[in-house]
C-alpha cells in the first residue's frame, strides 16, 4: 500500500520513488536530527523467529501474514528508561501483540534484548500506549512498564528484571 502523492521527483508521470505510511522498525536520530541507526526489517525477522505461527499477524490465529503489505508488526508505542545505568527502548508491536526491548545505550549501535507477548496466556492484544515506572515510584520497589492494550481494553504491568 503505497501512497501516489510522492514519489514522481522529475515530473514525468511515473514514480521513481516509492513512500508508505507508517513504519516496521524504529529509528535513533541524533541532536541535529539526523538518522544513526535504523533496526530496518529487524522485527519481522525477530517475530518470525519467536512467533512462527503468526508472523505479520493481526494477532489472531487465522491471520497468519494478513499484515505483510501493510505494517507488519506495527510499532506503535515506545517508551525509554535508564536501568542500572544502561538505557533501553520498550516497543509495543500492536499487530502481533507483543512488546520488544532494545538496549540503546549506545544509540548508534541499538541491540535486541527480550520479547514478551502475553496475547494467548493473558488475552492483552494490541499494545498501544507504554509508560516506565522507575523503582521508586513503583509500588513494590522494582521498575514497571506499563501497557495499555488497545484491542482487548486490558492494562498490564509488567516487572522488569534482568
Amino acid at each position: 500500500k503505497i501512497t501516489t502523492t510522492l514519489g514522481d521527483n522529475d515530473g514525468d508521470g511515473d514514480y521513481d520513488a516509492l513512500y508508505s505510511f507508517g513504519g516496521r522498525s524504529f529509528s535513533v536520530l541524533d541532536r541535529f536530527g539526523r538518522m544513526i541507526h535504523d533496526t530496518g526489517g529487524e522485527f519481522e525477522f525477530l517475530t518470525a523467529a519467536i512467533l512462527p505461527g503468526s508472523f505479520n499477524s493481526q494477532g489472531l490465529p487465522d491471520s497468519f501474514d494478513s499484515r505483510s503489505d501493510d505494517k507488519g508488526p506495527e510499532p506503535e508505542g515506545l517508551t525509554t528508561a535508564e536501568i542500572d545505568g544502561r538505557t533501553y527502548a520498550f516497543v509495543g508491536l500492536e499487530r502481533v501483540s507483543g512488546i520488544l526491548v532494545y538496549d540503546v545505550t549506545d544509540p548508534r549501535a541499538p541491540f535486541f534484548v527480550s520479547y514478551t507477548n502475553t496475547a494467548e496466556s493473558h488475552g492483552d492484544i494490541a499494545p498501544e500506549g507504554l509508560s516506565y515506572i522507575p523503582a521508586e515510584d513503583s509500588p513494590n520497589g522494582k521498575p514497571l512498564l506499563a501497557v495499555g492494550f488497545e484491542y482487548s481494553g486490558t492494562t498490564r504491568l509488567f516487572e522488569i528484571v534482568d
